[in-house]
């Protein structure tokens, strides 16, 4: 969804019946605000919080190789 759209608009949330169930799992967990207190701080200090957040949320972090994450 587009940043500033209403949340109330019907239009809005169109794109919504086309998602996958996966899409429409994350377009939740983006906005829930325990998931983006965590995720700052796994973005702030990955190598004392990425892997408890994997645990909680069960999503880990893309792209980073073994050695990056040891």
């Amino acid at each position: 969804m587009p940043i500033g759209s209403d949340w109330r608009s019907p239009t809005a949330y169109a794109y919504v019946s086309d998602l996958e169930p996966a899409d429409l799992a994350w377009e939740f967990l983006r906005r829930n605000p325990a998931y983006q207190r965590d995720y700052r701080k796994a973005v702030r200090r990955p190598a004392s919080t990425e892997e408890l957040f994997v645990r909680r949320w069960g999503m880990p972090f893309r792209g980073r190789s073994r050695a990056k994450r040891r």
